[in-house]
């Protein structure tokens, strides 16, 4: 891979998890040599499953490619000692350690950029610097509940529940990664903050504004979706399809297709949405007359933007996962490359994840 526009510069990762890791990863799949740093017990997520391949967490696997591994115990002088010499020759430091650990081991923002003022520090929090919650710990689920993301997930019948993906700690590596980049492209030395609070709310931004706007309080909508109708997973005799009729065009397709009436309830999406109970009913009761393979094709050859619901496997084996080329052998695993290409080609992954303790380039 020829797009390496951070190579040269060198990451010491002191984060843990999957926030962290995945800043960091990206950093590393850009040319960066990132150096992780680890206690001598490791980083908890390589015990983190199952599932386990070759004896790692999947999730250690799937966010710390391309680095390398040193081992310190920064309770100790020496660990802290080793620790300070490597960001003497790094250009960006990364933590995402307890509220006040940074601190009271002196890798805080204030210290590392007084010894190294042109280094970018990097902190990956829970709640951020300020506020109440400043001091509390946090992951992702406790950050979907925390910040109303949970509330607006599931059914509304239903207890609320937990986003499938760690949403909150993905979308929070990215915006570190971007800030980094950000900030070494202006020249150096930052000191950068993120949290998975802040994330969390930026995720809810439309909903919040909505709320802020209005004094409602969105609910959770199960597969639909409250601004648009229709918009949700339909019944067929044997199966589900997704369906998203984003516009008043597309849904005169989809009432085509279907038979729908014309119905003054349905003339427009504000229209829809207020009518969604009625409207759902009587999509339903044809969806349920085609199969699944049947209506798809029909709706796809009309326009109407439409996908079975495939469970994991299905998706990783489709042929569209496998023309993109975006999964990648690492080793013995594979894994899922970055999600983006420069000039046509596929920024890849340097190098596996690496073993606990295997030193770096000095």
């Amino acid at each position: 891979m020829s797009f390496l526009p951070l190579a040269g510069t060198r990451v010491v990762d002191v984060t843990s998890s999957l926030a962290g890791p995945t800043c960091t990863q990206l950093l590393a799949s850009l040319g960066a040599e990132v150096v992780k740093v680890e206690p001598p017990g490791g980083d908890h997520a390589r015990a983190w499953g199952p599932p386990f391949v070759d004896g790692e967490g999947a999730m250690f696997l799937a966010s710390n490619a391309g680095k390398r591994s040193l081992v310190l115990d920064l309770s100790t002088g020496e660990g802290l000692d080793r620790l300070l010499e490597l960001v003497d020759r790094s250009d960006v430091f990364v933590q995402s350690l307890r509220p006040g650990a940074a601190e009271q081991h002196g890798i805080d923002a204030a210290t590392l950029r007084a010894r190294r003022p042109e280094l970018v520090h990097c902190s990956i929090g829970a709640f951020g610097s300020r506020g109440p919650l400043r001091d509390q710990p946090g992951y992702d689920p406790l950050l979907q509940a925390a910040s109303g993301i949970m509330s607006v997930t599931g059914v509304n019948e239903m207890p609320p529940v937990r986003v499938g993906v760690s949403l909150i700690d993905l979308s929070t590596g990215l915006w570190a990664a971007f800030a980094i980049v950000s900030a070494l492209h202006r020249g150096g030395g930052a000191t950068i903050e993120v949290s998975l609070y802040e994330t969390a709310l930026w995720l809810l931004s439309y909903q919040i504004v909505g709320y802020l706007g209005t004094g409602e309080v969105p609910g959770r909508e199960g597969s639909a979706f409250a601004q648009i109708a229709p918009y949700q997973v339909f019944p067929t005799r044997d199966g589900e399809l997704m369906v998203v009729a984003g516009n008043d065009k597309l849904y005169r397709a989809l009432a085509a297709v279907l038979g729908l009436p014309d119905d003054e309830r349905f003339r427009t999406n504000p229209d829809r949405v207020l009518h969604r109970a009625e409207l759902a009913a009587l999509i339903e009761e044809r969806t349920r007359t085609w199969g699944t393979q049947e209506l798809l094709d029909t709706l796809v050859a009309a326009g109407i933007p439409a996908s079975p619901v495939r469970d994991v496997g299905e998706a990783a084996d489709h042929e569209q996962t496998l023309a993109l080329g975006i999964l990648q052998r690492l080793g013995t695993f594979t894994t899922v490359a970055q999600p983006f290409s420069v000039d046509g080609e596929r920024v890849l992954q340097a190098s596996p994840p690496p073993p606990l303790g295997h030193e770096p380039a000095r």
